[in-house]
């Protein structure tokens, strides 16, 4: 087998081949890191005791005597001395409409982002859904993607010991990316590169070739602090340090129970996940298009109103968002997310009327977020 006994030149043509084979299947960028982490584990440990993950519980799980396994690939693969990781750019294009609305706009103005991005937050009265999330559910494209890619090696090197991962195992995602030369960690800790931004998917190979690690990349945020500064409820309590309870894409999807009604003003028109902090970042200024057309907005989605989502029955809601990822969440938490965000919209009778319509929902979860929307718009 070329990467577990042949030599470092042999190596190293081999790694060339990935990359190109990578670049053949729709991938942006192929690197390559070892298995060490180092720090990871104790920023892990501290992260996680100050109650940071809310209740996502699976971040405090897989943790073995040797310690946990998110932050050793050794562990959590025995036998692993290479981890292939590979990007691909997410960034669809979006209908942009009148640009006047935004004029005011100070990070438009100063061209940190684009108009098509920004519209929908402008517009109260539509519904905003993290880009990342408009069209087919990432995971199982890039899954099978980097399964092509295995198996192009295998067809090369012959049989070899490897795991597929998306966003699908206890993966420390953006260190390894970092270890492997992809790009490095942002302060609002996404990964970040200099000419692809932030937009973009990860997913690794856990492999046993023996494939020499790339150079980090250094940080290049700088004294810039624009993602900290945008996200409207200050979920980034310190540079690189996320306060996941605090953070509109957990709250809206993470998070099962009611939304802390202190923070449901915060969410403006926001019904799954969040881009603020993205959309600031001066690197996604210039960030490409992607590629793929299973990642374009369906249903009308980049411009859908919320009246027009809340009016979804739960089998418009099933049908319409087959093989997409937000269909994870389910019918409950769509309408609570809907709810507040028409609770945030501005006053008039199509949205009470909206609201009133869903007052005697079945779901107690959607009857309480209903009640407050309500609430705000019929106040004296």
């Amino acid at each position: 087998m070329v990467g577990m006994h042949g030599n470092e030149e042999n190596s190293a043509a081999l790694k060339e081949d990935i990359r190109r084979w990578g670049r053949e299947l729709g991938f942006d960028a192929i690197g390559f890191s070892g298995t060490r982490l180092d720090g990871a584990e104790q920023t892990l440990d501290a992260w996680l005791a100050a109650g940071f993950h809310g209740e996502m519980d699976y971040m405090a799980a897989h943790v073995t005597p040797a310690g946990n396994k998110r932050a050793l690939p050794t562990e959590l693969v025995p036998g692993t001395r290479s981890i292939i990781t590979a990007r691909i750019n997410y960034r669809p294009a979006i209908r942009s409409g009148e640009e006047s609305v935004l004029g005011s706009t100070a990070l438009l103005r100063r061209g940190f982002i684009s108009a098509d991005f920004f519209e929908n937050l402008a517009d109260e009265e539509r519904a905003y859904i993290s880009r990342y999330a408009l069209g087919r559910d990432y995971h199982k494209l890039l899954r099978a993607r980097l399964q092509k890619l295995a198996d192009r090696i295998t067809g090369e090197v012959g049989e070899f010991a490897y795991r597929v991962f998306t966003d699908s195992a206890p993966v420390m995602e953006v260190g390894l990316a970092q270890n492997s030369g992809l790009g490095w960690r942002g302060k609002h800790t996404l990964l970040l590169d200099r000419d692809a931004g932030s937009y973009f998917f990860l997913g690794e190979i856990f492999t046993d070739l023996a494939l020499a690690p790339d150079t980090p990349v250094t940080d290049h945020c700088g004294t810039c602090a624009a993602c900290i500064d945008a996200c409207p409820t200050e979920a980034i309590v310190a540079p690189y340090r996320l306060d996941a309870r605090l953070c509109i894409s957990y709250l809206t999807i993470e998070l099962k129970g009611s939304i802390p009604e202190p923070l449901r003003s915060l969410l403006g028109n926001r019904i799954y996940g969040c881009d603020d902090c993205q959309l600031a970042c001066p690197w996604n200024r210039f960030a490409p298009l992607t590629r793929e057309g299973d990642f374009a907005p369906r249903h009308g989605l980049d411009q859908a109103r919320l009246v027009e989502l809340f009016a979804w029955e739960e089998n418009d809601f099933n049908e319409k968002l087959a093989g997409s990822p937000i269909r994870r969440i389910g019918y409950e938490r769509w309408l609570r997310n809907i709810a507040v965000a028409l609770g945030n919209a501005p006053n008039s009778d199509e949205t009470i009327s909206a609201l009133r319509s869903r007052a005697d929902h079945s779901s107690a979860l959607v009857r309480k977020h209903v009640a407050w929307a309500l609430a705000r718009h019929t106040a004296d």
